[in-house]
């Protein structure tokens, strides 16, 4: 499986089948699972940090990106994210 790379951008189908492409922001590992944080390519080119809307994926074993379903689980991923993207600034 290829390692996921900051910048890299892929094509992601959203809820209503609409292609749309997005950027990884950042990778990282939580409780043994890696995932992925990425942003819609046109709101990073047009918008500011604050108002960026930021979506995680779990990394399956097979390199799938899967939608997180629990709250519990988004909340932690979240939390992670925000702190690594502070110590980055």
């Amino acid at each position: 499986m290829e390692k996921i790379e900051v910048g890299e951008v892929f094509t992601i189908a959203d809820e209503n089948d609409q292609e749309q492409e997005v950027e990884v922001l950042g990778v990282m590992e939580v409780e043994g699972t890696e995932y992925i944080a990425v942003g819609f390519v046109e709101e990073l080119q047009e918008e500011t940090e604050e108002d960026l809307n930021v979506f995680f994926f779990r990394v399956e074993e097979d390199g799938e990106f899967s939608y997180i379903e629990s709250d519990d689980e988004f909340d932690k991923v979240s939390t992670a994210f925000d702190a690594v993207f502070e110590e980055q600034q």
